[in-house]
């Protein structure tokens, strides 16, 4: 199930082109329909978004706004136990971001100068969260917890409605419980552009978040600049490191969690151990017997499920750095004692009862993580993905005379009289 890589005592290397090209590449169908959804959102706003939600969601909507009091009301409609886990989870994801927000600072000089950094929030966040058929709760937590805690004035929701043309209930009570302002059921490309731009409906923002299809993942690209965007995420991937007294189901199940989302995911074991290897194939043909996903499963690991076989924890790690996944997994005896030598990885999961599923609903780390090896440069989605940072500069006449000189110095060298002069001026 899983294509061994042995680097035992071998000068063996390998490509990761195989993992790389798994980015979804656009087609020109996709990047010309979306063009022209854009456009039309663009020229003809609120009529296009209705336009485009009949065609493509199967339902036609005339007012697309949820009021307040609607999803307060799903409180009452959903499960008691699902609605004390949305809770619970909410407040751990508060706790764990609370600690990255930072403040601005202040210097001063002794010859009349005082220089600084503001740290802003910004006004007006779009979150797009997917729908339709299924519901994403968690993602609403993710993305909108931390927009609050940095201070976003206006949090918009966008997702695609359900058959009926309503609001999915879980995603209703998420939303209600993180913070939601505005909640539209838009979805698709439509929804990005509506958010990029405005209607006469939907406010533009300032920044997009949230993840979707390969239509919205286009949608997003094509309007940044326009707007902010979080990233554009790939498809999901898993590599666990584990040592010889791991449990083989555990290392199976967790490389399971990432194959069944689409045949482009990715589930790498990397181990000491052959012994592993070998049980953790096995327990993977026998877990997947009766998946609802299974040909998912198999098309994934197929394509993209690898196991590498190293002499030691030390390869191990070096292997992973290389790799930079978007979830780590360090499945050891001692996993904190690796910690410090990983480099690359979008979020880290330490010891044997961590699987990445806890860090996607309930943990509080955030579970929208760079993909594809962009963690060598990237960071998860955070309280800094909302806020820019603006400096402030004063001189007093005293102190523009006493470095006006050098100022115009380094302003002629550079050929820019103009700077020089504005100086002059004012000596």
């Amino acid at each position: 199930m899983l294509e061994l890589i042995d680097l035992r005592n071998k000068n063996k290397d390998f490509e990761l082109d195989n993992l790389r090209d798994r980015e979804l590449k656009v087609s020109k169908k996709v990047l010309d329909s979306v063009n022209h959804i854009i456009e039309s959102v663009k020229d003809k706003k609120d009529t296009a978004i209705k336009e485009f939600t009949t065609r493509f969601d199967k339902v036609f909507i005339e007012k697309f706004e949820i009021p307040q009091e609607t999803f307060k009301e799903c409180l009452e409609e959903v499960e008691e136990d699902f609605l004390k886990a949305l809770i619970e989870a909410k407040n751990n994801i508060y706790n764990y971001h609370k600690y990255q927000k930072s403040n601005g600072y202040f210097m001063t000089d002794k010859d009349g100068v005082f220089k600084g950094q503001r740290v802003i929030p910004l006004e007006k966040v779009g979150v797009y969260v997917p729908g339709g058929s299924a519901s994403y709760p968690s993602s609403v937590l993710m993305n909108v917890v931390p927009a609050k805690i940095a201070g976003v004035s206006e949090i918009i929701m966008v997702t695609p409605p359900t058959k009926d043309g309503v609001l999915n209930k879980y995603v209703a009570a998420a939303a209600y419980i993180a913070g939601v302002d505005r909640v539209f059921t838009v979805g698709g490309a439509q929804a990005i552009a509506a958010l990029a731009y405005g209607t006469e409906t939907i406010p533009k923002v300032d920044k997009i978040v949230g993840p979707g299809n390969i239509y919205v993942a286009t949608a997003k690209r094509l309007v940044y600049g326009i707007v902010d965007i979080d990233m554009i995420a790939g498809p999901s991937e898993i590599l666990v490191i584990a040592d010889e007294n791991a449990n083989p189901d555990y290392i199976a199940g967790d490389l399971l969690s990432q194959a069944e989302h689409d045949s482009l995911s990715s589930a790498i074991l990397v181990t000491t151990s052959k012994k592993i290897y070998d049980k953790v194939c096995l327990s993977i043909q026998n877990q997947i017997i009766n998946s609802p996903r299974k040909s998912i499963i198999e098309e994934s690991l197929k394509n993209y499920g690898k196991a590498f076989l190293c002499n030691n924890l030390e390869e191990c790690i070096k292997l992973s750095n290389r790799i930079a996944p978007e979830h780590l997994e360090i499945m050891t005896e001692k996993p904190m004692e690796l910690l410090d030598e990983v480099k690359n990885a979008g979020s880290v999961f330490l010891g044997y009862y961590t699987p990445e599923a806890v860090g996607d609903y309930f943990g509080g780390t955030n579970h929208v993580l760079p993909t594809n090896g962009t963690s060598r440069f990237f960071s998860p989605l955070s309280v800094d993905s909302f806020i820019k940072k603006s400096s402030f500069l004063y001189y007093s006449k005293e102190a523009l005379s006493l470095h006006g000189n050098k100022i115009i110095e380094l302003a002629e060298k550079e050929g820019l009289d103009a700077h020089a002069n504005s100086i002059r001026l004012r000596l």
